[in-house]
């Protein structure tokens, strides 16, 4: 069995770690083990991460304790590396590579650094660092993968990109498990309290990158004309409490629903008749590829890859329009005929199956 030590996992269940965690859960557990190195002191999916097997490792975070997070790298690698075939580096910034150096330095020979966003979502510091590792990081890393064209761009230069060592991996989905299913849509509308209601939606770290400033006017101009409207907000964040203000001050609270962190995501979708998704920049959305398989109504900001459009379900709008011509257009929309389908055929040849993609992910691992 080979064993591959992940870093990526954090407390938050967002979209690197449902990608990490659809390719360990259909992986070939007696070909591969994962274990993972985190640094916070909750880690996202924990019990079922033990369930398959996998251990989980807990360093300082370098932000609390510079000094800590050193000695504890060090101790890590030098006690640990000998166990791993490979290293699998999930991050949306290279503001740290500390972890492909160690595994560099301790002698994990396969080192895969993976790209999961398009911009910087942090700090001017981080920003800077991020640029000048971008210069630096084929000395540490093995093999460069991406979730989208754009990430890729945000990662690595154009000669890592044309080479044999880069690889754009699909951000693979269970098809099967969010694919439109009117019974658990009736079951959880239902339970939602929204039988009557257009049911508007978002699923996404409460975070500047993600635009709920935005996603609360648009829907507040909706609701004005379709007052039947509900908003179900799903994920958690350092803004959180400002969205809550701004609904409050729109006299809203009784037609948006904080949800917090679920894992019954894919149940909620089927409620669900719209995504809102007007986010400033993203790698390649697994909520996108989901919400598309689900066969929701979605509205995109055209910031996004446009490789994020599989179906035809899915309308990318431009951010330079303000919530009024937003909202005009989502109306306009909804005053047609939509039929929802359980027809996942597009997706699966699209590259987007977890069951197909497992056998290339094995193979890029070896």
């Amino acid at each position: 069995m080979q064993k591959v030590l992940v870093f990526g996992m954090t407390e938050n269940p967002g979209g690197v770690e449902s990608v990490i965690m659809n390719y360990y859960r259909h992986l070939n557990k007696e070909k591969y083990q994962f274990d993972f190195l985190c640094n916070t002191d909750v880690v996202a999916y924990e019990e079922e991460i033990k369930k398959m097997g996998g251990e989980i490792y807990r360093i300082t975070a370098r932000s609390k304790n510079r000094k800590q997070y050193k000695n504890d790298m060090n101790k890590f690698f030098k006690i640990n590396s000998n166990k791993y075939a490979a290293i699998w580096v999930n991050v949306c910034s290279l503001a740290n590579i500390d972890y492909l150096k160690y595994a560099k330095k301790y002698g994990i020979k396969k080192r895969i650094i993976h790209s999961h966003n398009s911009q910087n979502m942090d700090s001017k510091l981080r920003s800077l660092l991020h640029k000048i590792n971008k210069k630096f990081v084929h000395k540490y890393a093995t093999d460069f993968w991406s979730c989208g064209d754009e990430a890729a761009k945000w990662f690595y230069s154009n000669k890592i990109i044309k080479s044999d060592n880069y690889y754009l991996l699909n951000n693979a989905i269970n098809t099967d498990k969010f694919k439109y299913n009117i019974q658990i849509r009736e079951e959880y509308r239902k339970q939602l309290d929204v039988q009557d209601k257009i049911v508007f939606g978002n699923i996404g770290r409460f975070h500047f990158q993600k635009n709920h400033t935005f996603i609360i006017k648009i829907f507040n101009e909706i609701q004005k004309i379709k007052p039947e409207s509900v908003l179900l907000l799903i994920g958690a964040g350092e803004d959180e409490e400002m969205i809550k203000n701004m609904v409050n001050n729109y006299n809203i609270q009784d037609k948006v629903k904080f949800l917090g962190l679920r894992n019954d995501v894919e149940k909620i979708m089927q409620a669900m008749d719209v995504l809102l998704f007007p986010s400033l920049f993203e790698g390649l959305p697994v909520v996108l590829v989901e919400a598309q398989t689900s066969d929701l109504l979605i509205y995109a900001s055209n910031t996004i890859s446009p490789k994020s459009k599989i179906k035809e379900n899915m309308k990318m709008i431009s951010l330079d329009l303000d919530e009024k011509e937003w909202s005009k257009i989502i109306i306009d929309d909804l005053s047609k005929k939509y039929e929802r389908t359980s027809d996942i055929s597009e997706i699966i040849n699209n590259g987007y199956d977890i069951n197909e993609e497992i056998k290339k992910f094995e193979d890029l691992l070896y």
